[in-house]
């Protein structure tokens, strides 16, 4: 069934793509819904009008927030931007002019911050690793799995990760690998080897999905694509 999914969906709908018609979330393979669809579109619009509505606010008060204005007001500030940057990576849409806005906005934010800490070495290296840590954080929101993985609400439940993950992208692996610990990332490969597992005694063929799964043990070891975790 040709389903209307849309360019650039919201992360309800994204996850809907990957869930259609694909072995590694159910065999036989289901197809989603039209109705599903839909009402996953009509919520991930109805989130970007929220977004859009409160960005225009929040813009507003970084505006109108007076020069002695106090580190809580600052601070608050800049949490609420660092949210409204993650909640974006999972709109429908593009709004890459939205978080480029963001980015700009916290970085005058740490600027007036660093000023405001003077010769403070402690207070520098913080801020120092708070933006380096913060400009991994945007970087790996990229990409929509980790997007979707990471949002308060994710649309991926916890026994679906495996088959989300070895649906992914490569790009998309490589930014989970920064995102897991050690231990979230043995757990991961277990889950994954069993799902491949089960395809395999039903005579399911997933090379593609073999591949990642050999990806995420080669990055894991550090070594060649071809080395296993045991």
């Amino acid at each position: 069934m040709e389903l209307p999914f849309t360019h650039k969906p919201g992360r309800r709908e994204r996850h809907l793509r990957r869930c259609h018609e694909n072995p590694l979330f159910a065999w036989p393979p289901k197809e989603v819904v039209p109705e599903d669809l839909l009402t996953a579109q009509e919520a991930d619009h109805e989130e970007m009008n929220v977004f859009r509505e409160t960005f225009r606010v929040l813009v507003q008060r970084a505006i109108d927030l007076p020069p002695n204005a106090g580190s809580d007001a600052v601070l608050g500030l800049k949490e609420e931007l660092e949210r409204h940057y993650e909640q974006s990576c999972g709109l429908p849409e593009d709004h890459a002019k939205e978080r480029e806005a963001i980015a700009k906005l916290i970085g005058l934010i740490t600027r007036a911050v660093r000023s405001a800490a003077g010769n403070d070495p402690l207070a520098e290296q913080e801020l120092q690793d708070e933006e380096a840590a913060r400009a991994i954080h945007f970087r790996l929101l990229q990409q929509p799995l980790v997007a979707d993985i990471l949002h308060p609400e994710s649309p991926i439940g916890r026994d679906e990760l495996a088959a989300a993950v070895l649906s992914s992208t490569d790009e998309e692996v490589d930014a989970l690998l920064e995102v897991f610990d050690p231990d979230q990332l043995t757990l991961l490969v277990v889950q994954c080897r069993k799902l491949l597992q089960r395809l395999a005694s039903l005579g399911v063929d997933q090379q593609g999905a073999q591949a990642r799964l050999a990806r995420i043990e080669a990055r894991m070891l550090g070594g060649d694509p071809g080395a296993t975790f045991n």
